[in-house]
């Protein structure tokens, strides 16, 4: 079987491309990225197709954040649609295209024209669920929201319609689908795996102190709003809280006019998985109360750290960690629970203590990303037969 990909970014699809090449089945590779990205991606360069001429662009410019947001709009469309016909002018004889959604529907009508198989590879919740979650956040937190492009919407929609099968990582992705209408005979759940090379433990934390950690972009899609509520909120004569990943000015100043935002919060912006590493391993708990999120990869690379979680059930927790046993999963939006749980964290050393032991012995039995490769190939075999 050959099998070929798309990404407009990179995302979990180049470590899906490393478990097909390993098998002999990865025909090829898509990108937006530019090649020298991409150099370190362990694959063939005759393999990864890169087209960078219109993301890339977008990624790098300085001042993205000063445009207008329908300037960036159309950016974001004209990116999507440009990538999306490069791969279906490019794509390669195969049996199979596996294409991330919001660029893949040209490809896949391409590969259905040759009798090939097209599977549209979707990494957070149905479209228009992501769409009403965010409305009704921004909403209830009365800052302004355009919702997503109903160019986007109309072109995600139309990948599933085409779409011979959709993969999605959680549970709670699978749901959103399902109570979207599409057949649940048409969607597969393929959680993703962990890097156990890259992710595992370093340091240890210190037993004097209560160290909360968030990774991600820094947005109210991923419940800084909430976790910042629940940090004030923590008696601990030696607490922190820490930021990595994309910070963002305009929310910090929004918690900040609402006296929320606490003023000793670490904000360290994007750092190397080998630091990343480090501070999830010097870490009690990494916290991640996302209103939607298809699955929060962090999670198990800071259980890969030995460290325990305290996650909202839109995060793709419940696929990867079981309640009360390796970590806490909170409702979404609940203060008060996600405040009640890191409370419990910080008054019982002990119990992180087992907790981060078996976050580690969960995630070292999942086994990385070979598990994810053998159980993808499991579902193409079935689609293509």
């Amino acid at each position: 079987m050959k099998i070929s990909l798309s990404t407009i970014g990179k995302f979990h699809t180049f470590d899906l491309a490393r478990e097909l090449y390993a098998r002999g089945a990865l025909a090829s590779i898509f990108s937006g990225y530019p090649r020298f990205k991409l150099k370190n991606e362990a694959l063939p360069d005759a393999l990864i197709k890169s087209f960078p001429w219109v993301q890339t662009p977008y990624m790098a410019f300085p001042f993205r954040q000063h445009l207008s947001r329908s300037v960036m709009r159309e950016w974001e469309n004209f990116s999507a649609t440009t990538f999306g016909d490069y791969v279906a002018r490019n794509l390669p004889e195969c049996d199979l295209y596996v294409g991330l959604s919001g660029s893949a529907l040209p490809a896949g009508k391409k590969a259905h024209q040759r009798g090939a198989r097209f599977i549209c590879d979707r990494g957070s919740s149905h479209i228009r669920a992501q769409d009403e979650l965010l409305r009704e956040e921004h909403a209830l937190w009365n800052i302004p929201f355009d919702g997503i492009d109903s160019r986007t919407i109309a072109r995600e929609e139309s990948e599933y319609e085409e779409a011979d099968c959709i993969t999605v990582p959680s549970t709670f992705v699978y749901t959103t689908f399902v109570e979207q209408g599409v057949a649940a005979s048409k969607i597969r759940l393929l959680p993703y795996g962990v890097n156990l090379s890259r992710f595992q433990p370093v340091d240890k934390p210190d037993s004097q102190r209560f160290d909360m950690l968030f990774v991600g972009g820094m947005s109210l899609r991923k419940g800084v709003q909430y976790l910042v509520q629940a940090y004030q909120k923590i008696k601990h004569s030696s607490k922190s809280l820490t930021f990595v990943g994309s910070p963002s000015a305009s929310l910090i100043e929004a918690l900040t006019s609402r006296g929320l935002w606490p003023e000793d919060a670490i904000v360290l912006g994007h750092l190397p998985q080998t630091e990343l590493k480090q501070i999830m391993s010097r870490s009690h708990v990494l916290v991640l109360p996302s209103i939607e999120d298809g699955f929060g990869m962090v999670m198990a690379q800071a259980m890969a750290c030995g460290c325990p979680v305290v996650a909202s059930n839109h995060t793709g927790a419940e696929d990867l960690m079981t309640n009360c046993l390796e970590g806490f999963i909170v409702p979404v939006r609940d203060v008060s629970a996600l405040t009640d749980k890191l409370q419990q964290l910080a008054d019982e050393p002990q119990l992180r203590s087992v907790m981060g032991e078996k976050a580690l012995q969960k995630v070292q039995s999942l086994g990385g990303w070979g598990d994810y490769g053998d159980h993808a190939m499991k579902i193409y075999k079935e689609i293509t037969k």
